[in-house]
């Protein structure tokens, strides 16, 4: 048996690799024991904000089994999205995640994709997919198959090719070979913490996702608060501040996802163009956008915040 979970480990990741994932590591679907109380403190804190959903299925988030039943293996992907060209200077600022076509349903495909070979290579193998989409811990189980470090600003790190990647998982009901964790390179480096804007990294590895730029330009429903005023930076959808100073994402390398390529007007809009943005420029130029999420009003609200 030991021999066939190699082996299927091995054709796993191997079909990752073809399917065109930064990589791909595997590991045992148990309870998050050490996440449990970070969680916790984290909701008792109220560093989710309006987020309320993020209060919902506490013991699905940190146990996958209640999710796939007889839950075996996480298997966690990466797939890069760094572009090759961004935005203009005079610009108002998008997360680079946002540039291309919604990245929730391209990796769906893909994940659709391999499960599906699983099945035809295996045999009968069930297991769900997830993207960003259900109470999974994303970054946990990446850091605990092995694919990086969670970093003092709480994303995934990785010393070969930075943070500018999704993270996804398959859980399925399949013994297979598991990888172990890696160790923190963060050392003594505060760049993340200095360079937040609105000081959202209150401590090492703790960001209180109330006050990231990322929450009040996409999750706030509401106005943003006016003590944000000056403190926006130019971002009116997600920010990559934390990354952009990240001294590993140096190693960051262009991505070779066809529909993460941005609709080139994105890239050459000015402040001018973003503040007389139509209803159809928006609908053209962010058509199957992750953009959408905020809709035009909410864009509006955000431009008209920062001038």
């Amino acid at each position: 048996m030991f021999n066939n979970k190699e082996k299927y480990s091995k054709f796993i990741k191997a079909e990752a690799k073809r399917l065109g994932f930064l990589s791909c590591g595997i590991s045992k679907a148990s309870f998050l024991e050490e996440e449990a109380p970070r969680l916790e403190n984290w909701l008792n804190q109220n560093h989710h904000g309006e987020m309320k959903y993020m209060e919902n299925h506490f013991d699905k988030r940190l146990n996958p089994t209640l999710l796939v039943d007889d839950a075996k293996s996480v298997i966690s992907l990466l797939l890069n999205y760094y572009p090759s060209e961004t935005q203009s200077s005079d610009s108002y600022k998008i997360s680079k995640y946002a540039y291309g076509q919604d990245y929730h349903y391209v990796i769906k495909e893909k994940l659709k994709e391999l499960l599906q070979t699983i099945q035809t290579e295996i045999g009968e193998v069930s297991g769900r997919a997830f993207v960003d989409s259900a109470p999974v811990l994303d970054k946990a189980w990446a850091a605990k198959s092995g694919l990086g470090w969670i970093g003092k600003n709480s994303n995934l790190l990785t010393q070969q090719v930075g943070s500018f990647y999704f993270i996804a998982e398959l859980v399925v009901d399949l013994d297979l070979e598991y990888d172990y964790a890696t160790t923190d390179h963060c050392g003594t480096c505060t760049a993340c913490i200095d360079a937040c804007p609105t000081e959202a990294i209150v401590s090492p590895y703790v960001v209180d996702g109330s006050k990231c730029i990322s929450y009040f330009t996409i999750e706030l429903k509401e106005n943003i608060p006016q003590e944000m005023k000056g403190k926006m930076d130019d971002w009116i959808f997600g920010c990559d501040v934390c990354q952009d100073v990240c001294p590993w994402n140096r190693f960051s390398k262009s991505h070779n996802e066809p529909l993460f390529n941005p609709n080139p007007e994105l890239l050459s809009m000015t402040k001018k163009d973003w503040e007389e943005i139509t209803e159809d420029t928006f609908k053209k130029v962010f058509k199957n956008s992750a953009v959408k999420r905020t809709k035009l009003d909410g864009l509006k609200r955000n431009i008209k915040f920062l001038k």
